[in-house]
């Protein structure tokens, strides 16, 4: 098999724990990563590839700085090193941030879902998107930021990245083992089809339910449908309760290792069946095959594409998503944006791809004012 170059941008703390991950994975790989803070990047990359050697295992790994905000310099940079694939975790504010409020001003904040924030993270996948398409190279883009939707927004502008990770594929595992619980049985021999879009993902392991969003959930024991043996609401309040986990930063190992169950089935083409949020620049998450050519719906009989997609575009309406027009303008619910206007004084109706970097600094101003009185 041909050695694959896997560029890695950020490598925070998800970024971090994938690439912590990778060093220890056997293959003929070289891996380039990639930050715009240049000493923690380097410092990093060294830490990965030391403790990779502790345990036997020498990759081929190189640190490079990259700002993503400059877009042609990014397209410099990946000319260079030609990766095959990218997998990017770059955003300007990480999902978890606002975690670190005080408990009550987080849980009132929170109630602003996901939508408003989505400047926050689509802004610098969008820049890259661009870059990639500058080189004119094929490469497979694997984002980590909101996918569910940056995917499908971009992929309204033609720049949609290959597949997402996280979300949807957080789920599974503890689905697929209370499920086995219920049953009886053992989690390896429980497989599932589960469509949901992020806030479903989010919503169940922190109470138990959907919070009324739309989801599908087929499950199989030993390719038997058992669906309708299941006591839904017993499946589901299992997971934040005998299969409670930790949460935020605490909790990416689970998101890491999806991630690197995509890179690595797309790395060595071998059409492993797994579950990915904005496959092809879909909205929400789907049960995917994975090869060298990015990720492939898979759907069971009963449910055909485009009711999926419905499922998904409804379940964007619970994170603050009225909807997302066929030029990429994202429409925002006014319910959702009344928390970011009373709380941070933002509001915006709707914004166009292009004005994602205006809104983003907007928003980022007005909550490090805000975020600053608890400090």
């Amino acid at each position: 098999m041909e050695r694959t170059t896997i560029l890695l941008i950020g490598i925070g703390d998800l970024g971090g724990h994938v690439l912590e991950m990778l060093v220890r994975v056997p293959g003929q790989r070289r891996i380039i990563t990639a930050d715009v803070n240049e000493e923690w990047g380097y410092r990093k990359t060294n830490l990965a590839a030391l403790g990779a050697s502790q345990m036997g295992y020498y990759p081929e790994i190189a640190f490079t700085k990259l700002d993503l905000f400059n877009v042609e310099r990014t397209a410099e940079t990946i000319l260079a090193y030609r990766p095959d694939i990218i997998y990017s975790t770059a955003t300007l504010q990480s999902w978890w941030v606002i975690d670190t409020l005080p408990p009550r001003v987080f849980e009132e904040l929170d109630q602003a879902r996901i939508g408003p924030w989505i400047p926050m993270h689509l802004t610098l996948v969008h820049k890259l998107m661009q870059a990639v398409k500058e080189t004119g190279l094929d490469i497979k883009v694997i984002n980590a930021s909101v996918p569910d939707v940056v995917n499908n927004v971009l992929d309204k502008v033609g720049l949609a990245p290959t597949i997402g990770i996280g979300n949807v594929a957080n789920v599974v595992p503890p689905l697929r083992s209370s499920i086995a619980h219920q049953l009886g049985a053992t989690m390896e021999d429980v497989k599932v089809s589960f469509v949901a879009h992020h806030f479903v993902s989010h919503h169940i392991p922190r109470f138990g339910h959907s919070g009324g969003a739309p989801y599908y959930l087929k499950a199989l024991l030993k390719g038997r449908d058992v669906t309708p043996e299941l006591d839904m609401e017993e499946v589901l309040g299992d997971l934040p309760r005998r299969l409670r986990r930790p949460g935020g930063r605490q909790g990416h190992s689970l998101t890491a290792s999806s991630a690197l169950a995509v890179i690595l089935a797309m790395a060595n083409d071998s059409g492993d069946s797994t579950h990915a949020p904005g496959p092809n620049g879909l909205p929400g998450g789907y049960p995917v095959t994975v090869d060298a050519g990015g990720g492939q719906v898979t759907l069971p009989p009963d449910l055909d594409l485009d009711e999926a997609i419905r499922i998904n575009e409804k379940g964007a309406w619970f994170d603050g998503i009225e909807r997302i027009d066929d030029d990429g303008t994202i429409h925002f619910r006014d319910e959702q944006m009344r928390v970011m206007k009373d709380m941070l004084g933002y509001y915006v109706e709707s914004m166009r791809v292009e004005e994602s970097e205006a809104c983003y600094r907007e928003l980022d101003e007005r909550y490090r004012a805000f975020a600053g009185q608890f400090a």
